[in-house]
């Protein structure tokens, strides 16, 4: 008798327990969360945390909780591949976003193929993502390609630039942003005096700037994120240099202005997301940030947001977890975010949203120039 109510009660529980699972939805994100991109990552997170919580606020998706499950991929592919290979197989995700660096999610890639699992990133650029052939990967942001070809004669115009310094952080996002660049700068007539990579994590730009120096640039494009980043603008400005610099990454973000100070005042940046946007939806997203995270958004919160609202959308219209309906739904992605729309072409490359030019007056991001992705 003990024995067979000892078997119901385990019956009891493994059921409640059963039930319990079947009333979320778990979807695994993969950012840096410790590392030298690690305030890029962890704002992404808190854009993607925000999305759920609003969508869970109203019901969830096919009326369950959304779980959110977050991994620490470093921006690094071999953590980030563990990171990926941790949330499909122990915790079970139908559906994954990341992981941040190029080089990271260019490494998870064939993971989520393998398990036939979907992937989106709203932050990886490098332009070759997309040209794998790899029908599980969808990318809700711009490419390094896309974002050279439409700011480069606006900065080439603006700024008066004829002698470029290249400088970018030695990955895949990085020589990318470098390589677009400069190919569109030297088809408008500007010359290359220089072009120089960094480690991710460096404290000392003294001797690259010491070259930059020597070089005769009158412009400096520079691919880096926010501690990267800041310690070179801060450096820059010690070494009281006139270069006029513009880049890609992270320097419209309220993470770098405030580590940056005066040493950002008059910087450019070519970013997919600023929180000056006049778009419809872009005041009820700031309202909401600010209010949870008490500081404006920037690109990488709206990137973290956005992916996650894409991924729940077509698990709703998809009516089902099945990884293989979610990946069909994704394709007819309709979706209007903080930064305008977002439709994925037979690539998994989104179109159709606004990029900006921004350049730093007093802390705040001016939005100079407005472009539409389109291909």
């Amino acid at each position: 008798m003990r024995k067979t109510c000892l078997g119901i009660a385990a019956s009891v529980v493994m059921a409640a327990t059963a039930a319990q699972a079947q009333e979320t939805i778990k979807i695994g994100l993969i950012q840096p969360l410790t590392g030298s991109v690690a305030y890029n990552g962890k704002t992404d997170v808190n854009g993607a945390t925000l999305a759920v919580d609003m969508r869970n606020a109203k019901g969830g998706v096919m009326g369950k909780k959304i779980d959110l499950v977050v991994e620490d991929g470093q921006c690094r592919p071999a953590e980030s591949v563990n990171a990926a290979e941790k949330l499909i197989q122990r915790d079970k995700v139908v559906a994954l976003a990341g992981a941040f660096c190029s080089s990271a999610t260019l490494a998870v890639m064939p993971v989520a193929a393998n398990y036939k699992i979907p992937l989106i990133t709203g932050v990886s650029s490098n332009a070759s993502l997309t040209e794998k052939g790899n029908k599980y990967f969808f990318r809700a942001t711009e490419t390094d390609e896309l974002l050279a070809k439409s700011f480069a004669k606006v900065v080439f115009d603006t700024l008066k630039l004829r002698n470029v310094a290249y400088i970018g952080v030695n990955d895949d996002w990085g020589r990318g942003g470098v390589a677009e660049f400069e190919k569109q700068m030297t088809a408008l007539g500007a010359k290359t005096v220089m072009k120089e990579y960094f480690e991710h994590g460096t404290t000392d730009f003294y001797t690259l700037l010491t070259k930059l120096k020597s070089s005769g640039a009158d412009g400096a494009f520079v691919a880096a994120e926010t501690q990267d980043g800041s310690i070179f603008v801060k450096q820059k400005a010690e070494f009281g240099l006139p270069v006029k610099v513009f880049g890609v990454g992270s320097w419209a973000t309220a993470d770098f202005i405030k580590l940056t100070g005066d040493a950002s005042e008059g910087l450019y940046a070519a970013v997919p997301y600023a929180s000056t946007m006049t778009t419809p939806k872009n005041k009820a997203f700031v309202d909401a940030y600010v209010e949870r995270f008490k500081e404006p958004p920037g690109k990488y919160s709206a990137a973290g947001f956005n992916s996650l609202n894409i991924m729940m959308d077509a698990i709703e219209r998809a009516g089902s977890t099945d990884a293989e309906k979610i990946r069909e739904s994704l394709t007819k992605t309709n979706y209007e975010g903080p930064n305008g729309h977002f439709q994925f072409d037979a690539k998994g490359q989104a179109t159709g949203f606004s990029v900006v030019l921004v350049q730093l007056q007093k802390g705040v991001p001016n939005v100079i120039a407005t472009t539409t992705v389109e291909h």
